[in-house]
């Protein structure tokens, strides 16, 4: 029988996600503070903004993950 896990990112997190991706493929999403920064380049970096956003709004996202020091 299959376990049943819970959501480790809520619904409404993918679709801040969703939204950033759209502007990433219109070419409208902008980095850095205030959208002053430059173009997205990369999905990844789309992803991560899109996540940031739902952090900020209190969404249940799992906290960044630290980076590795070289």
């Amino acid at each position: 029988m299959a376990e049943r896990r819970t959501r480790r990112y809520s619904r409404s997190a993918g679709t801040d996600v969703e939204n950033e991706m759209r502007r990433y493929k219109r070419g409208t999403a902008r980095s850095g503070r205030g959208g002053k920064g430059g173009r997205v380049k990369s999905r990844k970096q789309a992803v991560a903004i899109g996540l940031s956003k739902a952090r900020k709004k209190g969404k249940k996202v799992p906290a960044k993950r630290a980076r590795r020091s070289k």
